[in-house]
């Protein structure tokens, strides 16, 4: 196991991925994947992606309500009902966007603070979604009545904004995008952030990395060009990145992941 690839944040609930679901999950499998993380946006996402968790070995859930969900639930009381399960990770997709501001603001911390009260119930890690929002979001956490723990996924920000998850305890998670050619910065952040607080993702069917770039959706098989981004700029053997990047993931979400993917390729 310490030589596979795990998908930390997949939507293979969405259109392009879930029509075409077994196809998916095979070649993520042909192409080293070993675990997959699939992540829900909002109740019903939840669920079915708790149902995909029970259908492959190799595949994992988590959800929240994603920010840009939030003006359609004045609690957390529906997400309850839909989460939990021995495959289920994580609380979130949840945090606050104020990129695009598709709900409320106060809606969005209502809805953040919730289930990051949640999160520490269930003992659960939190994957956070931030769009120009770090410092309240970090603020946000520090206030939580528990000791949190998560993952800033498909991270974008500054070095920073970098440091100051990870004085936090916090993980960082690198999609596709630090593949981009002019993503020079990120790449930066990525060659110097602690090893052990470094995750990776393809937030499919997002963001698909070079040089698959161009080809729609992104799925899961396509993780490899990212470890092979961070391979080249952390300067690293591919065996021991791997190994690094499994201890990280278990670390976070649990011995789970290797119990039940032992048999996943």
């Amino acid at each position: 196991m310490t030589e596979t690839l795990i998908d930390t944040h997949a939507h293979l609930t969405a259109k392009g991925l879930s029509e075409h679901i077994d196809d998916v999950v095979s070649r993520a499998k042909d192409s080293g994947v070993g675990a997959i993380i699939c992540v829900g946006t909002d109740p019903q996402d939840c669920r079915a992606a708790r149902e995909l968790a029970r259908r492959y070995d190799c595949v994992f859930a988590a959800g929240g309500i994603h920010p840009h969900e939030a003006n359609k639930y004045a609690d957390i009381a529906e997400l309850r009902g839909a989460i939990g399960g021995e495959k289920w990770l994580a609380i979130g997709e949840t945090g606050l966007d104020f990129h695009y501001d598709f709900a409320a603001r106060k809606k969005q911390r209502n809805l953040f603070e919730q289930q990051l009260t949640l999160a520490g119930e269930l003992d659960l890690p939190v994957i956070v979604h931030c769009r120009e929002a770090v410092g309240e979001t970090l603020a946000m956490i520090r206030a939580a009545d528990r000791e949190l723990r998560g993952v800033f996924h498909c991270f974008t920000g500054t070095p920073d904004e970098a440091r100051r998850v990870v004085d936090l305890g916090w993980y960082i998670s690198f999609g596709g995008i630090v593949t981009f050619k002019k993503s020079d910065e990120l790449r930066r952040i990525a060659a110097d952030l602690p090893i052990d607080r470094i995750l990776i993702e393809t937030d499919s069917p997002y963001l698909s990395p070079e040089p698959v770039r161009h080809r729609r959706p992104n799925e899961p098989a396509h993780i490899r060009y990212v470890a092979e981004a961070l391979v080249e700029v952390r300067r690293v053997a591919w065996e021991k990145l791997l190994a690094q990047l499994w201890s990280n993931t278990v670390r976070l979400f649990g011995s789970a992941i290797g119990t039940f993917s032992k048999g996943a390729i």
